[in-house]
């Protein structure tokens, strides 16, 4: 058992059961009806809003217990999204399958981060987008969430130098407040980026 699929187990939803504001933020620029990935999704909060949205929903995780709670949110909420019980170490990646792929707070050791990171970059379509915000390698001091470990932290290059012939439409790192369930509180550094996969 995981410490996320423990994490998750209770009844009450850890992170909220409200999308993170940079994805309802750019929720419009993503493809319409499209085939839309979320990444280490956890208890489906961001899923189910982009199903609300009229996408088509799948998400990875491998908390079992936070897949079920992404189930019941989407049935709550009258939307439906496919859960798949998946660890990105082992992950099976279909190249150019996805319209475009969210990532919210996931954080992995690095050789981890950089291998979905391009693995990512592969699985987008042509003309797809990828979504993240995550906390930068500033953020421990903040203490509103996040890992304590560096290394599970993002730094602009990480996106940037993978990402180098994607179109930039949206990247920013610096501060903003976030209030998400009990574990994201208070001011925090984060980085966000929007960006396009070229035609």
């Amino acid at each position: 058992m995981n410490m996320w699929h423990e994490r998750f187990q209770n009844e009450a939803y850890v992170y909220g059961t409200d999308a993170n504001e940079f994805v309802k933020s750019v929720a419009d620029r993503l493809h319409a009806k499209g085939k839309t990935l979320a990444l280490a999704e956890g208890e489906g909060r961001n899923a189910v809003f982009l199903a609300e949205q009229g996408l088509q929903v799948t998400t990875w995780d491998y908390a079992e217990s936070g897949l079920a709670k992404t189930n019941r949110l989407a049935t709550e909420r009258g939307v439906s999204v496919q859960t798949e019980l998946v660890d990105l170490n082992d992950a099976q990646w279909t190249p150019e399958a996805w319209d475009q792929i969210v990532c919210v707070f996931g954080h992995f050791d690095q050789d981890l981060r950089l291998k979905t990171l391009q693995a990512v970059k592969d699985a987008v379509k042509p003309g797809g987008y990828y979504v993240s915000e995550v906390y930068s390698v500033y953020q421990p001091p903040y203490q509103s969430g996040g890992p304590k470990d560096l290394q599970q932290l993002y730094r602009p290059e990480d996106f940037l130098q993978v990402f180098h012939d994607w179109k930039v439409i949206h990247f920013f790192m610096g501060e903003v407040t976030r209030h998400e369930g009990a574990l994201h509180n208070g001011l925090s550094h984060v980085i966000q980026i929007l960006i396009q996969k070229p035609e």
